[in-house]
Order: C-alpha cells, then structure tokens, then sequence
C-alpha cells in the first residue's frame, strides 16, 4: 500500500473526500515528523509507538574497495509495533 492507496481507504471507510482524506494523512505525518524532530515519542495504544533512536558510529567497509570507512553516529526514526498490530498480523 503506498500513501495514495491509504488516501483511498480512509476516504473510504470516513466517508471523507479524497482531499480531505488526503489532508488527514498529510496532517497525521506532519505530526508525527514534528513530534520526532523534538525528540518525542508518539504512542498509539495498541498499533505502535514512533521514537527516535540512537545509531552509535561504527567502522564499515566500503563493498568497491575493501576499506575501511568510518560511519558516523546518527539518530534514526524507530518503529515498535502494539500488541494488537501484532496480533492482526499473526
């Protein structure tokens, strides 16, 4: 499912035009996004929770050449999927 395929299923089941779906899942992901830049955590009892993790740095080997590369530590979004996410999938 990509991000139009989502717009289609809940204008669907909201009843909701395609635009204003389409204003939902854009203001769901702005949300989200800025709420992570704050290094918050964004819980959704039962799908999962967003946060922010923390990527220590580390040696990597450039695949072409062999060498080795040093990768900087970097935070990256995480997602933990909610027990009944979980169940649905199982």
């Amino acid at each position: 499912m990509n991000k139009s395929d989502l717009i289609n299923a809940v204008a669907k089941i909201t009843g909701f035009s395609k635009a204003d779906a389409g204003r939902s899942v854009d203001a769901f992901i702005d949300s989200v996004t800025k709420a992570l830049k704050k290094n918050d955590v964004v819980t959704l009892v039962g799908f999962g929770t967003f946060s922010v993790r923390k990527r220590a740095a580390r040696k990597g080997r450039n695949p072409r050449t062999g060498a080795e590369i040093k990768i900087a530590a970097a935070k990256v979004p995480g997602f933990r999927a909610g027990k009944s996410l979980k169940d649905a999938v199982r």
